[in-house]
Parts: C-alpha cells; sequence; structure tokens
C-alpha cells in the first residue's frame, strides 16, 4: 500500500514538473507578441493560438487574436474572441472599445450604445476614446437614418 502511495506521488510531482518545465520553454504568448510586433500576423496568430491550449484564461492571447481577426476583417472571429476575452474580465476597456467599433460597424446601434455604457463604467486605459465612439454611434443612430 505504501509503495502505490510512494508511486502516485512520484507521479504527481514528475507531471507537475513537466508542466511548468514545458510552460518555461514554450511562452508562445511571448513569442506570439513577437512576430505580431513584425506584423508577422500568420505566425503570430499561430503562437497565440497555441497559448490559449495551454493558458485558455489568458485574456491577452484572445485579445490579440481578436486584432488580428480586425486586420484581416474576420468580423465574426473577431467578435468572437473579443467576447472571450470579455468573458475572462469583462472589465477589459479596450476589448470593449474594439466590440463597440465592431458593432458600429455592423449597423447594431443597440449593441453598440449597450457597450458604451458598460465602456463608461469600466474605462481605464481607453478613456480618452469616448468621444470618438459616441461620435460615431451618432452616425448610425436611428433618429440619423430617418433623416
Amino acid at each position: 500500500m505504501k509503495i502505490i502511495i510512494f508511486i502516485i506521488k512520484v507521479f504527481a510531482i514528475s507531471l507537475i514538473i513537466s508542466q511548468i518545465s514545458h510552460a518555461q520553454k514554450n511562452n508562445y504568448y511571448e513569442k506570439g507578441i513577437a512576430f505580431f510586433n513584425k506584423k508577422e500576423f500568420d505566425k503570430s496568430k499561430l503562437f497565440f493560438e497555441k497559448d490559449i491550449v495551454f493558458n485558455p484564461k489568458n485574456e491577452k492571447s484572445y485579445l490579440y487574436l481578436a486584432k488580428i481577426s480586425k486586420k484581416s476583417e474576420l468580423d465574426d472571429t473577431q467578435e468572437i474572441n473579443l467576447n472571450n476575452v470579455l468573458i475572462i474580465d469583462p472589465k477589459n476597456d479596450e476589448a470593449i472599445y474594439l466590440l463597440t467599433l465592431l458593432k458600429i460597424k455592423q449597423f447594431d446601434y443597440n449593441g453598440a450604445k449597450e457597450l458604451i455604457d458598460k465602456f463608461d463604467l469600466f474605462c481605464n486605459l481607453f478613456c480618452s476614446k469616448k468621444d470618438e465612439i459616441k461620435n460615431k454611434l451618432k452616425k448610425i443612430s436611428p433618429e440619423n437614418a430617418q433623416n
């Protein structure tokens, strides 16, 4: 019985050490950032996706995937990734800002208005963008559509 417990403990410790070692060797997020900054978006996307496999709660990887999708004009993918960011961190003002811009692009007045109200509550780094998105929202408002 003691041998079985000892084997289980050794197995658990070796598993933990291998996972830590693997995470240190494969810092996919950092590699993704490096390629993103070089504007090598296909390579960058691959590393962010790998990071999510090992760190499914890394909102930053989802945010960068959304930025890559925006550059590629893949609105559905961008929206999915931004929603994933907001599931992990509902107060991420950059994700709220980018999703608001996407809703405005899609002429989703109610969705954009709801996000702007949320943005007002949580803006931190992107507060300076508040007037920009409010002005863009006015352009698609139902009142302007009737004129």
